[in-house]
Parts: structure tokens; C-alpha cells; sequence
């Protein structure tokens, strides 16, 4: 579903021309698709490296309100990246098969914030959904701050309930 907003995007490009990216879309993510980020299936993020490459991880996700959230504690290649350009889009898989035989996958075009601390709290929290019930991470004392990103929608798609709700 998109909800209409007045949201413009300017993301500078090599060529010192800004591009508008969406003047006033906002997806709100349908059930479907919030209830498979918070099933505790594996999201892989891609963010840009500065040469143009993609930069891909592995991470645990949730949801804040309508945002997408994800936390490190250090600062690697997706924080500079999202830093640089705040361009990502997240993957998830499934366990559920269309007719023909394809995992559901979801996938999620967004626009990344960064918030410094937090990022042990909110991966306790996730633990719990991805380790299991009695989880304790981080694993180590006195972790760093580290950040959460937070991950507005922006467009959905993939296979599954959520493309057509």
C-alpha cells in the first residue's frame, strides 16, 4: 500500500546533478510482509561502496513502527556506505512456495538513518527472535554503542501475499 507524503529524496551523483528519487510515495508494509521480518528469517542488506560496487550483509531485523530496524556495533562497510548514501534495499526468504514452486521472497527498496547507540539493546531484543527465547548478546561485556539503522520504505516487491496486498 502507498500512503501519499511530501517526501523529497536528493541523492547527489557523479555527475554533481541531484536526482529526485520519489517526491511523495511511502510504503506502508501490509501484515503479510511484517509478519515475515518479524518471523526471524535472515535479511540481507546492500548498501553501495563508494567506487559504485555493492555491499552486501547478512543481518538480523525488526520493526519500529513502520521502519525497518537493524543494528551493528561497529563501524563497518554498511555504516560508511549509509553514511555516504543512504540508498539500501533488504531480501528476505521465505519458507512458503507459491503455486509453482518459488519461495516467497520480499524485497525492500528503502532509505537508511542512522542513529548512534542502541545497537546492544535492540540486538538482545532480536536475539530473542533469532537465537531463542533465553539469548544473550552480545555474547561479551561492555559493548560498544554501535548504531541502529533505521529503514523507511520506499517500494516492495519479491513473491508473496505482499505484492498484491
Amino acid at each position: 500500500m502507498v500512503r501519499s507524503r511530501e517526501v523529497i529524496h536528493w541523492w547527489p551523483h557523479a555527475d554533481d546533478a541531484p536526482r529526485v528519487l520519489c517526491h511523495t510515495c511511502v510504503v506502508t508494509l501490509p501484515d503479510s510482509a511484517r509478519a515475515l521480518i518479524e518471523s526471524g528469517r535472515l535479511a540481507h542488506l546492500s548498501t553501495t561502496n563508494a567506487d559504485g560496487s555493492p555491499q552486501v550483509s547478512v543481518v538480523w531485523a525488526g520493526l519500529d513502527g513502520d521502519d525497518i530496524v537493524v543494528a551493528h556495533l561497529g563501524t563497518g562497510a554498511k555504516i560508511r556506505n549509509i553514511e555516504r548514501d543512504p540508498r539500501v534495499v533488504l531480501s528476505f526468504d521465505a519458507e512458503e512456495r507459491n503455486e509453482v514452486g518459488m519461495h516467497f521472497t520480499l524485497i525492500v527498496h528503502g532509505e537508511a538513518t542512522l542513529t548512534p547507540g542502541g545497537a546492544p539493546e535492540l540486538l538482545q531484543q532480536l536475539a530473542h527472535v533469532y537465537v531463542g527465547p533465553d539469548a544473550v548478546f552480545p555474547p561479551f561485556p561492555d559493548a560498544p554503542p554501535g548504531h541502529i539503522i533505521h529503514i523507511r520504505p520506499l517500494r516492495i516487491g519479491g513473491v508473496g501475499p505482499w505484492v498484491d496486498d
